[in-house]
């Protein structure tokens, strides 16, 4: 934006997307792009922040005109404390004396960083020809999903770490069960939609930089909780604890050596899971 470079203000005046190329970037495309809900939320919570911070000053400030607190180490310590919890000591002059301090905001720092709120840039080598512009901001969000599944298989739900492994080999077998059991994850996610609070059929933004929205059945399912037939909408970790009271028992007759194998009588929800599946509710894990 300096120096009348390729990024103006001006380009986004009846459009929140615009390609530019710039000298820097030999061989790449940039998309720029501009969301003014997402410029907006920062701009309230820089203003936030700063009145917090200003707050807990007053009573330094206040004390120092009492004569109160004197000395500028001593000042310093104290306003040090306060520019250091909410992280906003760039945006404060401040002037310390060993008896008196003056506090005001850098006002036109403040603007200029509020004009970049909102704004990002997208470098791709890729031609137009094979991805336009309103394409590439779709699959750099939709690295998202990668992200989901990549914390999935490490933390959530997989735990892909720690690896009590040594051999070379048998680490690349663990990760690659890890990565099968993540595909899985992701089919069952899917199947199991109508049980939980995921959004089967999100609307389709035709606007890539503006934020996802959900469908009205997700909206639903959020506000009353329950289906239809009374049953609870859960999250996915939550189906699954749910799915796991399900148990198998052993039963031996008393006064014989025979046993049978007996199944705890399936809910509703747990019936419904696995003919989402397509599959039986198995006695025995094969």
């Amino acid at each position: 934006m300096a120096d009348d470079g390729p990024l103006q203000l001006s380009l986004f005046d009846e459009q929140n997307l615009a390609e530019i190329t710039s000298p820097d970037f030999p061989g790449e495309r940039l998309i720029a792009c501009r969301n003014p809900a997402l410029a907006a939320e920062r701009a309230r919570k820089r203003e936030d922040l700063l009145a917090a911070t200003e707050k807990l000053l007053a009573p330094i400030i206040t004390r120092v005109q009492a004569g109160r607190l004197s000395g500028a180490a001593a000042i310093g310590v104290e306003v040090g404390k306060v520019i250091s919890t909410y992280k906003t000591g760039k945006h404060f002059e401040v002037t310390i004396t060993d008896d008196s301090l003056t506090v005001r905001r850098k006002q036109d720092q403040i603007s200029a960083e509020a004009a970049l709120h909102g704004f990002c840039v997208l470098r791709t080598p890729v031609p137009a020809s094979d991805l336009d512009a309103p394409g590439v901001v779709t699959a750099y969000k939709n690295l998202k999903y990668v992200e989901r599944d990549f914390r999935h298989i490490k933390a959530d739900d997989l735990d892909l770490r720690p690896v009590f492994h040594r051999l070379e080999e048998r680490v690349r077998a663990h990760v690659l069960i890890c990565m099968l059991a993540c595909y899985l994850v992701w089919h069952l996610r899917r199947a199991w939609a109508p049980l939980t609070f995921t959004d089967q059929n999100p609307p389709a933004c035709e606007d890539p930089v503006a934020p996802a929205s959900r469908s009205a059945a997700a909206h639903a399912k959020a506000s009353y909780q329950h289906d239809q037939a009374g049953r609870p909408y859960r999250s996915f970790r939550g189906l699954l604890a749910h799915l796991a009271t399900l148990t198998r028992n052993q039963v031996r007759f008393t006064g014989t050596r025979a046993s049978v194998l007996m199944l705890t009588e399936p809910t509703s929800a747990q019936r419904q899971a696995f003919d989402l599946i397509g599959a039986p509710i198995p006695l025995t894990l094969k």
